[in-house]
């Protein structure tokens, strides 16, 4: 589990068909073989551990579903180690299980923040809502407009200094996490209306009946 705000941005040093390798300094602190870090908002587990680098295994399944198989020497990543018990939840609660990947469509300056407009998949909007959460490329925003199929979401300054998205222009592919909680509404949504729709069913003598051919 993570929370969307990243602690450094590190580099790519390695990026081949099965591992890659980046360069960090502050996440390193204390980290373990078998830790979690979320790279561009994928949790990754750590294989080895360097002075100032860490190397993680990656499946063939991951690189295609995501951006990391774009990712190619000295390329910057946003960095986040997982959230300790009883951690303060800075952001909001991210997995690391990319759902899909957008492309930043429109980058432009509002009264005190960035703007950027981002395409999502068409299975992805259904949990897109006015001040809801998101994860891109790891970084835990706040939706801030919406149409049928992008969004906007607002970098202050901070956050575009920090993290990579700071440097992201029109064309560029991005990683994208739902909120868990939307998801979770979604689910119970669907369950409420299978059930209503059997209950309506039953009370008009159709449920549970036998076909007599």
């Amino acid at each position: 589990m993570f929370t969307g705000v990243v602690e450094e941005i590190g580099s790519v040093r390695e990026a081949s068909r099965n591992r890659m390798a980046f360069q960090a300094h502050r996440i390193l602190e204390g980290a373990r073989v078998g830790d979690s870090i979320a790279v561009n908002g994928v949790c990754l587990t750590v294989v080895s551990l360097g002075e100032e680098s860490f190397s993680v295994d990656v499946m063939a399944e991951t690189l295609r579903c995501t951006s990391l198989g774009r990712l190619r020497y000295n390329d910057q990543v946003n960095l986040e180690r997982a959230l300790p018990l009883g951690g303060r939840l800075g952001g909001h609660l991210v997995l690391g299980h990319i759902d899909d990947t957008g492309r930043v469509m429109d980058v432009g300056n509002g009264e005190s923040a960035r703007l950027m407009r981002i395409s999502a998949p068409p299975e992805l909007m259904p949990y897109i809502v006015s001040k809801g959460f998101i994860a891109v490329d790891g970084v835990s925003l706040t939706i801030v407009d919406f149409d049928d199929c992008s969004f906007v979401v607002s970098l202050v300054a901070y956050t575009a200094k920090h993290t990579t998205l700071g440097s992201r222009i029109p064309g560029d592919i991005v990683n994208l996490e739902a909120d868990i909680i939307a998801k979770y509404v979604e689910r119970l949504k669907e369950r409420r209306a299978r059930t209503l729709d059997f209950e309506l069913l039953k009370e008009y003598g159709f449920a549970g009946r036998k076909d007599d051919g």
